[in-house]
């Protein structure tokens, strides 16, 4: 769940005019809202919703602008939206936008050498041009659609590894924009994505020698 904080409550408003135009009494006086961009991640959206009744429950009246902002910053772990502020200008984004992919090798037995009969990665490629390849045929063999701790990414991407570095591993998928995480770091989630047809073959193929396997 992705939102953009300052396109939900930032609002135009007369000179002067201080209300917040969707509840009209509360005011606004003395509050500078930020133009810079934030993202927004709920892991679970029940959790969020029982939070958000929650907090909302406890405060009289219609909630001002900050109230808001606080609430979903606290329905996510932070004390409150001064705290998440901070932290999201110090963070990485939640995925980086991928990078326009080399020029794919057409050599898929050249490819298929870098994986073992398990369709484990034997070793990081030194061509840039196999790098994507490898990187997506791990990639594959992630859960879909689950969010993971650093400590369970790390293990399911050394699980498709025959050697020991998964820190590479993982930062090679954040940076080819296949894997996301909050800005802290504690949750990571595979981007789902059509596999380009190029390694679309290679691919299939180290999946199927997974399956074989598990």
């Amino acid at each position: 769940m992705h939102q953009n904080l300052t396109r939900i409550f930032s609002v135009p408003r007369r000179n002067g005019d201080h209300r917040h135009p969707a509840f009209g009494a509360g005011t606004m006086k003395g509050l500078i809202v930020s133009r810079n961009t934030l993202p927004y991640y709920a892991d679970d959206i029940s959790a969020l919703a029982r939070s958000l009744a929650q907090q909302l429950g406890e405060i009289e009246g219609p909630p001002g602008h900050l109230q808001l902002l606080n609430a979903l910053s606290r329905a996510t772990g932070y004390r409150n939206f001064q705290s998440y502020r901070a932290e999201h200008k110090r963070s990485v984004p939640l995925a980086r936008p991928a990078p326009v992919p080399p020029a794919a090798p057409k050599d898929l037995a050249a490819l298929l050498r870098f994986f073992d009969d398990a369709g484990r990665l034997l070793r990081w490629p030194t061509k840039a041009s196999h790098r994507l390849p490898c990187v997506l045929g791990v990639w594959a063999q992630l859960p879909a659609r689950l969010a993971m701790s650093e400590r369970e990414i790390n293990q399911w991407i050394g699980a498709a590894l025959a050697f020991e570095d998964h820190v590479l591993i993982r930062r090679e998928l954040v940076n080819h924009g296949l894997l996301a995480r909050t800005p802290n770091g504690s949750v990571y989630r595979r981007v789902e994505q059509p596999v380009p047809e190029t390694h679309a073959a290679l691919v299939a193929e180290v999946c199927r020698r997974g399956r074989q396997q598990a």
